[in-house]
């Protein structure tokens, strides 16, 4: 049975989750296609300070509240049966029982959640025998599959627009994911 890698926020929660909360609280007006960048300290002309300060106080809120990104759930129940499906997210290890909830709440299968509190995931990739990584970060996207030679599919945002190599596969949502997972495997065959 294959062990799906996947990342958490912005992966299988809707990548726009983050954006009126931080809208509200620095008192701007950005849109989803404003965030071309990872890193919001940069997008939001803020310190990592006053970033982190922030995450602390409106990160379990948000992780609570998250929806679900397009085709999440559908694809993931599909799955549950196929595959092993390992959730590895760079959240801190304190969120741990407001994650578990989250996805009691959406009603959503996991195998295992591992909650890194870095967004170094190659060490937990390697651990747990990962066959395919789903990630929305495009750096851990490039490092996971130069480092383990493994597929990754990196769901499109405007954050990570950057080239990717050819082992990096560029998808908009869950059912396309479904479906390059679905080729791959009957290639594997």
């Amino acid at each position: 049975m294959l062990r799906l890698g996947i990342d958490i926020d912005g992966t299988v929660t809707d990548p726009q989750t983050f954006l009126p909360y931080l809208n509200q609280s620095f008192k701007k007006s950005l849109t989803y296609q404003d965030l071309t960048q990872y890193d919001l300290t940069k997008v939001y002309n803020i310190t990592d300070a006053d970033f982190w300060s922030w995450m602390d106080e409106f990160e379990p809120i948000i992780y609570k509240e998250a929806p679900l990104a397009l085709h999440a759930k559908e694809v993931l129940d599909e799955w549950k049966d196929m595959y092993q499906l390992m959730f590895i997210s760079a959240r801190r290890k304190h969120l741990m029982e407001i994650t578990n909830q989250w996805f009691k709440d959406k009603d959503l299968f996991y195998h295992h959640i591992e909650l890194i509190g870095s967004h170094d995931k190659l060490a937990a990739v390697k651990e747990n025998n990962i066959s395919i990584f789903f990630e929305d970060k495009h750096d851990n996207a490039c490092m996971i599959n130069e480092e383990h030679s493994i597929p990754v599919i990196l769901f499109n945002t405007p954050y990570n627009q950057d080239p990717i190599p050819k082992g990096v596969i560029r998808v908009n949502n869950w059912r396309e994911a479904k479906k390059w997972v679905q080729q791959w495997t009957e290639i594997k065959i």
